[in-house]
């Protein structure tokens, strides 16, 4: 299995192409649906994949977490991703994803692990409305393969914030701006979007939203156009680009190049707000244009940036 995670720095070579790569596995086939779906999780959110072992049980955790293993010397927080979904199966899991991102190492438990799919994000489509709401918003795109399979990607980032206390205070030590200024921000994780819209309320800022790149450049193309035709810049109407990197249909590092090479956007920041928090992630983000990074589910963070960068 060590052999599917191999070579992950030849993969940074990915950046601003509009490709990713996925590492797909199941959680055991649905004694309702006697179905067996494929999930997709991104390589770069894969720091290895691992026999399970032993799990010392915690009290007073959500019914979806296992316990805690001791990897290396730290303890990591192991999720039952089937328990989480509500998959209801006979099959146990024998494979524990170890995942780091956020900042943050967590294990998911899985029934198997198959390939590492490479495409581009433009194959990777918005999930229907059905879909979206059946599995409550934790899957945020889906791909088909020749086989006529269907590869869910999961927002694990919705996972991570379902299963760990999240301190809501957070929010209350936000501070107002003091002065108008507009925010365009795009996420496909509804989760996300909401934490980035309570933080910009909080800080009485406007904004704009997008659910992916693609959406994202047209909207941001059709306000380039409007500014033109008054003959305005655009830079006095938009401030600041929030945008993830992971998205269907178009990903953050091609939607940043794209707006940086149009000078229709000269003097707007791109904020590149992402899971993705290793230095060799921001290293892709700068490689593509991008002015400043900040890590996702950090909402004071978020404000204390985009306070200075809106200043």
């Amino acid at each position: 299995m060590s052999d599917l995670l191999k070579n992950i720095d030849a993969r940074t070579k990915l950046a601003g192409t509009n490709k990713l790569e996925i590492l797909m596995f199941s959680l055991g086939k649905d004694a309702r649906s006697n179905r067996e779906e494929t999930f997709g999780i991104n390589v770069f959110k894969v720091r290895e994949v691992m026999r399970i072992p032993e799990i010392t049980r915690a009290p007073e955790m959500p019914a979806s977490v296992e316990g805690m293993v001791s990897l290396r010397g730290s303890l990591v927080p192991v999720i039952d991703l089937a328990k989480y979904i509500g998959i209801e199966t006979d099959t146990k899991p024998d494979i524990m994803i170890v995942t780091e991102y956020n900042g943050q190492t967590q294990g998911f438990l899985v029934r198997a692990v198959d390939n590492i799919l490479r495409l581009d994000w433009s194959a990777m489509r918005v999930p229907p409305a059905m879909l979206m709401a059946e599995m409550g918003g934790l899957v945020t795109a889906i791909t088909e393969l020749s086989d006529g399979r269907l590869v869910m990607m999961m927002d694990v980032e919705k996972v991570l914030s379902e299963t760990s206390r999240y301190d809501e205070s957070v929010f209350k030590n936000v501070q107002p701006l003091g002065r108008e200024r507009t925010v365009f921000f795009v996420d496909d994780s509804s989760v996300a979007r909401n934490q980035i819209s309570r933080t910009l309320d909080a800080m009485q800022v406007k904004y704009i939203s997008a659910i992916n790149g693609r959406q994202a450049w047209a909207e941001l193309s059709r306000m380039a156009d409007s500014a033109e035709s008054t003959h305005e810049l655009l830079r006095d109407r938009l401030h600041v680009i929030l945008t993830d990197v992971e998205m269907p249909e178009m990903d953050g590092y091609m939607l940043t190049r794209k707006i940086k090479s149009d000078k229709r956007f000269e003097g707007i920041t791109v904020l590149m707000h992402s899971s993705l928090s290793s230095s060799s992630n921001k290293q892709l983000g700068k490689a593509v244009g991008v002015d400043e990074y900040v890590a996702k589910f950090e909402p004071q963070r978020l404000a204390q940036t985009l306070a200075r960068l809106l200043a």
